[in-house]
């Protein structure tokens, strides 16, 4: 059965930027604090590497009972029996991934405007991550999308948006008036000496703003 997802606040890893030693203490720091789902981004190291990095961070979502998406390898989601994959427009196209996964598993999509959005949807997306919202440090080419596209994109979709891009404690007021079911959060996060209040505190600046 498909897992439901707390959107609210989305991890995302990154060891070039994180304060901890380790990626395990990492996420489960991330989660203590309230994030509601791991997506596992490795660029650089070895499938054996990457395997068996996913292998150890799903016991701990698990034993949380936080989803677990793999960014980019279908490989490795599979492997590890993750909750799903998470896919960038130039990947395995969406449609290809749910033939393979099936319907109980998570599928998320990277989309830049209101065409992919619609698309990737229609293709058997579950979620969409749509971004560069702020600006990051993190990740190298991105568009630019403004509040009022990320409204537009909210509005022509019928599944969760999660936006992404320079989402930290100053700005992710400005989001729940969009129609985004969350943000997605990299060095506002794993970034901070203290992973779990940062964490804590996104939340609670996400759900002053949503009251409004």
């Amino acid at each position: 059965m498909k897992p439901e997802v707390d959107y609210t606040l989305y991890l995302c890893t990154d060891r070039k930027c994180m304060t901890t030693e380790t990626i395990e203490e990492c996420v489960e720091l991330a989660i203590k604090g309230g994030v509601g789902i791991v997506q596992l981004r490795e660029k650089e190291c070895s499938s054996k590497d990457f395997y068996r990095l996913a292998k150890d961070v799903k016991v701990i979502t698990d034993a949380y009972e936080v989803p677990l998406v793999i960014n980019d390898r279908l490989d490795i989601a599979l492997a590890v029996d993750a909750d799903g994959v998470h896919l960038g427009q130039n990947d395995l196209p969406v449609r290809v991934a749910r033939n393979i996964l099936g319907e109980d598993k998570l599928i998320g999509a990277t989309a830049h405007n209101c065409e992919e959005a619609v698309d990737a949807m229609k293709a058997g997306a579950d979620y969409l991550g749509v971004g560069d919202v702020f600006g990051t440090s993190t990740k190298a080419d991105t568009t630019h999308i403004t509040l009022d596209e990320l409204k537009t994109i909210c509005e022509k979709v019928e599944i969760p948006v999660v936006a992404i891009g320079g989402v930290n404690e100053d700005n992710i007021f400005l989001l729940p008036q969009t129609g985004v079911a969350g943000a997605a959060v990299i060095s506002a996060v794993v970034g901070q000496k203290d992973v779990t209040g940062a964490a804590g505190n996104l939340i609670s600046n996400w759900r002053a703003a949503s009251r409004g």
